[in-house]
């Protein structure tokens, strides 16, 4: 084994990826430059830092499970009224997070309550905060099967120990009483520890309806509204002013 080989070997061993997929390239460039002893390791370690740091991210991004769009730079405010770009801006620079504050996006489909729900997850993600997005299904079926499956008892622990979830589509559907006490259950958890976004087109007082429980749902308004934005946007369905179609005129 030469040399080279040897450094690829114990870069593995001693889980140092960056170096030992890019070692040539490393020694080949240092043949080039000659730096200093000092300045090759510092350039080692920094390159395995910011290697490390890519991994982290890009983990956690995919846990995450963000929709298809969530780049709020994207954000066509065109279609959308009630969120200005400064109030998008302040979002964005998550101040709110630290504050355990929640966030209500509400009204009809179309006007980008999920792009913005998944756009401050991803925003939390690059500023190293733990963050969920999932739709109102997804938590329920993690709710319902968290005390039969492993992995949604996992994946269950995880919510509880994220600093920001989303939640899209809350209350689109009915809830059984044993669902429903579930998830309040989960808010109540939550509660002024982790910051709560979610996605609805029906008022907090259609909830007790969804719900079929007005006492429920009363106590589960007091723990979200408690430090929240509520956000009311209006406007056209960006998916319906945008329809494609099969034929062409």
């Amino acid at each position: 084994m030469n040399q080279t080989e040897k450094i690829k070997t114990l870069s593995r061993s001693l889980k140092l990826p960056n170096l030992g997929r890019n070692c040539d390239e490393i020694i080949h460039q240092a043949q080039i430059d000659q730096p200093s002893y000092l300045e090759f390791l510092e350039s080692l370690l920094e390159k395995e830092m910011v290697q490390r740091q890519q991994n982290d991210f890009d983990r956690r991004k995919k846990q995450a499970r963000l929709p298809m769009k969530f780049d709020l730079d994207d954000f066509d405010f065109n279609y959308s009224q009630g969120m200005t770009r400064t109030q998008l801006r302040q979002l964005r620079e998550l101040l709110w997070l630290e504050q355990n504050f929640n966030v209500v996006l509400l009204g009809a489909s179309g006007l980008g309550k999920s792009y913005i729900a998944g756009g401050l997850v991803y925003e939390a993600i690059k500023q190293g905060y733990r963050a969920y997005f999932y739709t109102m299904e997804d938590i329920m079926n993690i709710i319902r099967l968290k005390d039969l499956s492993a992995s949604a008892l996992s994946s269950y622990q995880k919510l509880l120990k994220a600093h920001l979830v989303a939640i899209d589509d809350i209350m689109l559907f009915p809830m059984k009483k044993d669902e429903a006490v579930g998830f309040f259950n989960l808010i109540n958890h939550l509660h002024e520890r982790t910051s709560v976004v979610i996605t609805t087109n029906k008022s907090p007082t259609e909830w007790a309806q969804t719900l079929e429980d007005t006492v429920l749902a009363t106590a589960l308004l007091d723990r979200l509204l408690y430090r929240c934005e509520v956000v009311k946007l209006q406007g056209t369905s960006y998916r319906m002013e945008n329809r494609k179609k099969i034929f062409t005129e």
